[in-house]
């Protein structure tokens, strides 16, 4: 029986790519699924034969693990060269975006604390 290896889901086209070259030079039988136009499937990695799920799932702990200590170093070289995103660059550079989240955060704080104001009196 089939069993959910790694979901899809929100994954960078690189890395599930990865994932998948991975899967297929350990020897993996595997297959995929898509989400479907409207996004009610689950968008995963199948691995067809369970008894190897141990294993595999080894394999892909391993390289998560990898890509995690890759995405610290590059973020950590980004900071030391003073390249690293920021809230004022990102403002900078995306003020309307930036200034409709702050309006957001704005109303969702007034709907939540407009039912405590009254009380107050």
């Amino acid at each position: 029986m089939a069993r959910l290896l790694f979901r899809l889901g929100n994954v960078p086209d690189a890395e599930a790519e990865e994932v998948r070259e991975l899967l297929e030079a350990h020897g993996f039988d595997t297959f995929e699924t898509r989400a479907g136009f409207w996004g009610l499937g689950v968008a995963a990695i199948w691995l067809h034969d369970e008894a190897q799920f141990d294993a595999a799932r080894e394999v892909l702990d391993a390289y998560q693990q990898g890509l995690a200590e890759r995405m610290r170093r590059e973020r950590d070289d980004l900071a030391e060269r003073g390249e690293a995103p920021t809230l004022w660059t990102r403002l900078r550079h995306h003020p309307v975006r930036m200034l409709l989240v702050a309006a957001a955060v704005l109303a969702i704080l007034a709907v939540t604390l407009l039912p405590f104001v009254g009380l107050v009196e």
